[in-house]
C-alpha cells in the first residue's frame, strides 16, 4: 500500500492562515521564499533529527497560494518508483500534470488527477 504522506491547501493570506493554525492547533508554520513558490509549510507533530514524525502515522502538510494552483485541498500520496506510478496513473485513466519536480531533500514530486478529476500528488521520497 502506498501511504497518504503529505496535505495541501489553499490559502489567500498566508500571514493570517499561518497564526491561524499556530494558535488554534499549535503547529510550527515556516514560510519558505520565492524559490519554493512560497510555500507555507505545516509541520503538525513534533520531528526528529531526520525530520520523520515522532508520532508515527502523522503527517504534515502546506499551503499554496489561492486560485494559481487551484481552491481544493488535496493529499499526496508515497510512491516508491515515480516514473512507474506515474506510467500506472495513465493506464489506468489518470492524466499527469506537467513534469516531475526535484524538491531538495524531500524528493521527486508531480501531479495528477484521478478519473473523478480530483488533483492529487505523488511524492518518491529520498530516502527511497
Amino acid at each position: 500500500m502506498n501511504p497518504v504522506v503529505h496535505f495541501e491547501m489553499p490559502a489567500e493570506d498566508k500571514s493570517r492562515v499561518k497564526e491561524f493554525y499556530e494558535k488554534v492547533f499549535g503547529w510550527q508554520m515556516t514560510q519558505l521564499g520565492p524559490e519554493m513558490r512560497d510555500y507555507l509549510l505545516a509541520n503538525t507533530s513534533p520531528v526528529d533529527e531526520n525530520n520523520m514524525h515522532i508520532n508515527k502515522g502523522a503527517i504534515n502538510g502546506g499551503f499554496y497560494k489561492k486560485g494559481k494552483d487551484g481552491t481544493i485541498p488535496h493529499i499526496v500520496i508515497s510512491v516508491d518508483d515515480i516514473k512507474a506510478s506515474m506510467e500506472t496513473v495513465k493506464s489506468s485513466g489518470g492524466e499527469i500534470l506537467g513534469e516531475p519536480m526535484n524538491i531538495p531533500g524531500i524528493g521527486d514530486f508531480v501531479m495528477f488527477k484521478d478519473t473523478e478529476d480530483n488533483k492529487v500528488g505523488m511524492l518518491q521520497p529520498s530516502q527511497m
